[in-house]
């Protein structure tokens, strides 16, 4: 038995709209678990964002959704690491001091974010009451704001 799931890549545009994977993807690995003998369940979140994007929509379970922004974090981790190295190139190339301060903000933000998901996972595994009654909320989003100014992008082109 063989069975292939497909779209056309144009279906978005000719029919105006957006798609970022879905649910099918859960299905076609559950059939191939089933038909191969695999184990259906994995308790690995993945790590490609675009798959760890499919789980978060695909699944109920507290524990899982827990791992699901435990692995945010560290993603978001990752990204924090290639901001440091963009922002090291900037000062090394000596770009305009706009693009390096707009990286190193970047960088201070993402790592906030990272640092929250890790603060407020353990929200997700216990029970509803006990996570109202936490004394150790997240702190909320900095209300500041920032005046650098992101790098200049070049015009947009109008093609008739």
């Amino acid at each position: 038995m063989s069975v292939h799931f497909t779209v056309r890549r144009q279906v978005a545009a000719d029919y105006g709209h957006r798609s970022r994977g879905g649910p099918v993807t859960v299905y076609a690995r559950a059939i191939h678990a089933q038909l191969y003998g695999l184990p259906a369940d994995n308790d690995d979140p993945p790590v490609a964002l675009d798959e760890l994007l499919q789980a978060a929509h695909s699944t109920n379970l507290p524990e899982q959704q827990a791992a699901i922004l435990g692995q945010l974090a560290e993603q978001l981790r990752n990204a924090t690491e290639i901001l440091e190295w963009a922002r090291n190139h900037a000062h090394w190339r000596r770009l305009p001091a706009p693009a390096w301060e707009w990286l190193r903000d970047a960088t201070d933000r993402t790592r906030d974010l990272a640092d929250g998901l890790d603060t407020i996972r353990p929200a997700f595994t216990d029970a509803p009451a006990a996570a109202l009654a936490s004394p150790s909320r997240p702190a909320p989003p900095r209300a500041e704001t920032s005046s650098v100014v992101a790098p200049p992008t070049a015009p947009a082109v109008r093609h008739r």
